[in-house]
């Protein structure tokens, strides 16, 4: 029997996101009815903007495809998630009338943790696959993988581990931030660092590349690298509200 892993992953990513949030949020003040009705918002919005940046990247591809729909169940793109998920928040938050940084920082170390844990998802199904290495830790794939019988980098291992590390350093942060913002700051510089670094190692199609020499996800990521900076710089000075009632958070 066939065992879906990455929707199992995707899934337990989702629901320990969505409990870490929660935890998070009323911490600050947030009602955790709201928070899991956010999530929902933002799941669906990853959802599209997952399938329509993998539609942007693979648009001739997809057009030429005998096979256009299952390609299009099949294809994802983390940015495009991540994208379209900030819009579905927003969207909700604006409806709720909910603190906008406020929550983007309850929710922001969860980013983290699903990314890590769909990741697990992504090594199990073989996709976003590293490039051919000789290294110790190099892993081969099954005889129906298109890399074997060579040994490839673990790209998804290294962004499972370097997205873990970011959860545990954004869940610290989040203890003694200074101002509403600086949660969600952080882990776009903190992402957009690893997502760059990790795009070297890899060696599936990502798409169209940008200048001729940057991945799509390099690409973006340097877009993100310098929204969070911007962010930061914006946000940094403006006082963060007293809160009287801080349950203790798991």
């Amino acid at each position: 029997m066939d065992i879906a892993w990455y929707g199992i992953c995707l899934a337990t990513g989702f629901m320990l996101g969505l409990w870490t949030a929660g935890r998070r949020g009323m911490r600050i003040g947030l009602n955790a009815e709201d928070i899991s009705n956010l999530m929902i918002w933002m799941f669906i919005g990853g959802v599209v903007g997952g399938k329509a940046l993998f539609l942007i990247n693979h648009w001739e591809e997809f057009q030429n495809s005998k096979n256009s729909m299952q390609m299009l169940r099949s294809g994802w793109v983390f940015h495009g998630s991540l994208i379209g998920a900030c819009i579905g928040i927003w969207i909700f938050i604006r409806r709720k009338g909910m603190p906008l940084w406020a929550t983007f920082d309850a929710l922001a170390p969860s980013f983290a943790l699903g990314h890590a844990i769909g990741r697990i998802g992504c090594f199990m199904n073989g996709c976003c696959f590293g490039k051919i290495c000789d290294l110790p830790w190099a892993v081969q794939f099954p005889d129906s993988h298109s890399t074997h019988p060579a040994h490839v980098h673990p790209s998804q291992i290294y962004e499972f581990i370097l997205n873990m590390m970011l959860y545990g350093f954004l869940a610290w942060l989040f203890r003694q931030r200074k101002f509403d913002g600086q949660i969600f700051a952080a882990y776009l510089l903190g992402y957009a660092v690893i997502r760059f670094g990790v795009e070297f190692a890899r060696a599936d199609d990502r798409g169209w590349l940008w200048f001729s020499s940057l991945t799509s996800g390099q690409g973006i990521s340097i877009v993100l690298l310098g929204l969070g900076a911007f962010i930061w710089w914006k946000l940094k000075d403006r006082p963060l509200p007293d809160l009287e009632d801080k349950p203790e958070e798991a």
